[in-house]
């Protein structure tokens, strides 16, 4: 049996406005070991990025991520997904709008939603943010892996207008304040 699999991994699934964005911020934590883009939250089966453009199939842009829990807690994956996007803003990251932009977290257990409403709770106690939290707290749905063309897309793109004005300040920000927590090897 190898290293990897006698590594449990745990799985763990959110929303937090274009994909390309939570993709990229999460792929540089040590203990996470794969982030997949894709759709999650609608009502229609495997929906394609035509369709979720339109917002009409209940699909949020997400990502998936599976972690080792030995090297980075849900915790922190939560604390990283609040600091690097606007949960205040129903449906919308800044110029993205729509259904689709929504923030959102998608529990794949009890023990992730317990966490993710105390950690809520705590962001509210601590008046960290001016506007109500919207981000919604919901039973994981299925998920469909967004097309190829949107895997890998800040790492495969990064002189793009879109990834140097709307994802290299998240990424910055990331390098400041959560060091520590990155894998200096990716």
């Amino acid at each position: 049996m190898s290293n990897q699999e006698e590594r449990q991994l745990e799985t763990a699934i959110f929303a937090g406005g274009c994909f390309w964005c939570t993709e990229a911020v999460f792929q540089r934590l040590n203990g996470v070991e794969k982030v997949e883009s894709g759709y999650t939250g609608g009502h229609i089966k495997n929906p394609a990025y035509r369709e979720i453009c339109t917002g009409r199939t209940g699909h949020a842009e997400g990502i998936r991520i599976h972690f080792d829990p030995a090297q980075v807690s849900y915790t922190d994956l939560l604390e990283i997904f609040f600091a690097t996007h606007d949960p205040t803003t129903l449906n919308r990251q800044g110029n993205d709008v729509g259904t689709q932009y929504r923030s959102e977290i998608f529990y794949t257990n009890e023990e992730q939603k317990a966490q993710a409403e105390e950690f809520i709770d705590l962001l509210v106690k601590e008046n960290i943010f001016s506007s109500p939290i919207v981000t919604a707290i919901t039973e994981e749905k299925p998920f469909y892996v967004a097309e190829e063309e949107h895997q890998n897309y800040y790492n495969d793109h990064t002189n793009q207008p879109y990834c140097q004005f709307i994802i290299d300040p998240k990424i910055k920000k990331l390098k400041t304040y959560y060091s520590k927590k990155l894998n200096t090897t990716k």
